[in-house]
C-alpha cells in the first residue's frame, strides 16, 4: 500500500517538496549544533531544558490523545468513528516519532542515546519515558497499519491486534503520565512539584490532540473525497470542549495554591511567567495570549451553534492548539526554570539555529502525517468506506 503514496495531485507533491525543503535546511543547521554543540542554543546552565523539551513534552499529550478515539470506537461501539479512528492513530504514530527526534536534537551527543539501551536504569523515569513511547510507536503502527491493510483486502481485521488495541489504551495513557513524572519528581523544582501535574498533562492532551485531529479531519474533507463525517467531527468537538475546560480548571488550581499559599518557590515562577520580575519579562506577552485564546475557544465550543458552525469550530480548535502549546509547549518548562533555586532570574529564548531545528522536526513529523494520510485516503477513495465493514 506504501506505494499509493508516491502517486498524488500537484498540491500534494508541493506540500511534500517545501516539507523536505524544511527538513534540509533543518538538518545543515544541526550538523553546526553537532559540530560547535548546544552552546548555539538559548540553553545555559540555569535553564538546560529549552525548546527542543518543551515541544517533546506537547507532543506527548498530541500522541496520547488518540486514546479519546480508540475508546468509544473499540470499548463503547461506537461505529460511526471508525470513519477517523486510522487518522488519529497515525496522528500519533507522527507524533511519537516528532518527541523522539526532538530528545535527539536535544542530547550534546546523540550516541549517548544507547546508553539507555546499553545500561538500562530501571530506577530513572526517563528510561521508563523511553520505554514506554517506544512501546506506543510500534503499537500505533501494527494497529493501524494491519487495520487499513485488512479494509484493502476487504477482509476483517487480524484477530491478534484486539488485544493490542486493549493493551493501547493504558499504555496511551501511561506515557503522558510518565512524562509528567518526569517534571513532578523534581523536588528543587517547586513550579513542577505538584500532585496534579500528571492530570493537568492528559487534560492538555485531550484538548490539543482532538483539536489538531478535528483540522486535520477538515482539511482531508476540502481536499479530497474522503468525509470523515459531520456527526464524528462534533463528537470529537464534545471532547475538545470538556478537556479544554478541565485543563484551564486545573490551572486555575494551580493558581488558587501558589497565590494563596504565598510559597516563594510555587509564586515566584507564576509571577515570572504572568507579570514578569525584576523588569525580566520575555514569556509574559505569550503567557496571557494563551489565556485568552484558551478563554476564546471556551466560549466558541460551549455555545451549540458556534461549535456546530464549521467555521468557528475551525477558529476554536486553532485556539485550543495554540493556547496550549504556548502554555505547555512553552511556558510550563521554561516557568520551572525561572527563578533558579537560588531566586536569580536568568532568562531562556530560543536562538535561531534552535527555532530552525524545531521546525525541522516539525516538518519531518508532518511528512510522516502526509505519506500516512496519503496512504489512507487512497485505499478509502478505491474501495469505499461503511462503518459497518468494521
Amino acid at each position: 500500500m506504501l506505494e499509493k503514496a508516491l502517486v498524488g495531485s500537484k498540491r500534494y507533491w508541493t506540500l511534500v517538496f517545501i516539507l523536505l525543503g524544511i527538513i534540509g535546511i533543518a538538518f545543515l543547521v544541526y550538523l553546526k549544533q553537532l559540530k560547535e554543540g548546544l552552546g548555539i542554543t538559548g540553553m545555559s546552565r540555569d535553564v538546560s531544558w529549552g525548546f527542543y523539551i518543551s515541544q517533546f513534552t506537547f507532543l506527548v499529550g498530541v500522541a496520547a490523545s488518540a486514546v479519546m478515539i480508540v475508546i468509544p470506537y473499540y470499548l463503547h461501539n461506537y461505529k460511526k468513528f471508525g470513519r477517523i479512528v486510522i487518522l488519529g492513530e497515525f496522528l500519533a504514530v507522527s507524533a511519537v516519532t516528532m518527541c523522539m527526534l526532538f530528545i535527539f536534537v536535544d542530547m550534546g551527543q546523540p550516541s549517548r542515546i544507547f546508553n539507555v539501551i546499553l545500561h538500562p536504569t530501571p530506577n530513572s523515569i526517563l528510561f521508563w519515558d523511553a520505554v514506554v513511547l517506544s512501546g506506543y510507536l510500534l503499537l500505533n503502527i501494527l494497529i493501524g497499519w494491519n487495520a487499513l491493510q485488512a479494509e484493502y483486502k476487504g477482509t476483517p481485521p487480524p484477530k491478534w491486534t484486539k488485544p493490542l488495541v486493549y493493551i493501547s489504551i493504558p499504555w496511551a495513557i501511561s506515557i503522558h503520565t510518565v512524562t509528567a513524572f518526569i517534571y513532578q519528581g523534581l523536588p528543587g523544582r517547586h513550579f513542577w512539584l505538584t500532585a496534579i501535574m500528571a492530570a493537568r498533562f492528559l487534560a492538555s492532551a485531550f484538548s490539543s490532540g482532538p483539536a489538531l485531529l478535528l483540522l486535520l479531519a477538515l482539511l482531508v474533507r476540502k481536499y479530497t473525497k474522503f468525509d470523515p463525517g459531520r456527526e464524528q467531527l462534533q463528537s470529537v468537538a464534545k471532547i475538545v470542549t470538556y478537556a479544554v475546560i478541565v485543563n484551564f480548571f486545573f490551572f486555575l488550581l494551580e493558581v488558587f495554591t501558589a497565590g494563596y499559599s504565598q510559597i516563594p518557590g510555587h509564586l515566584h515562577s507564576f509571577e515570572y511567567l504572568f507579570f514578569g520580575i525584576e523588569g525580566h519579562g520575555k514569556l509574559v506577552p505569550l503567557m496571557w495570549i494563551s489565556i485568552f485564546l484558551s478563554l476564546f475557544a471556551i466560549a466558541l465550543l460551549v455555545i451549540p451553534p458556534t461549535r456546530r458552525n464549521e467555521t468557528t469550530l475551525t477558529v476554536a480548535c486553532i485556539a485550543v492548539f495554540a493556547s496550549l502549546w504556548i502554555d505547555k509547549g512553552f511556558g510550563l518548562v521554561i516557568g520551572g526554570f525561572v527563578p533558579n533555586p537560588f531566586e536569580r532570574v536568568f532568562e531562556y529564548w530560543p536562538t535561531l539555529p534552535e527555532t530552525i531545528i524545531t521546525l525541522g522536526v516539525w516538518a519531518t513529523g508532518f511528512l510522516i502525517l502526509t505519506v500516512l494520510y496519503k496512504v489512507v485516503i487512497s485505499v478509502r477513495e478505491r474501495v469505499g468506506f461503511e462503518e459497518s465493514a468494521h
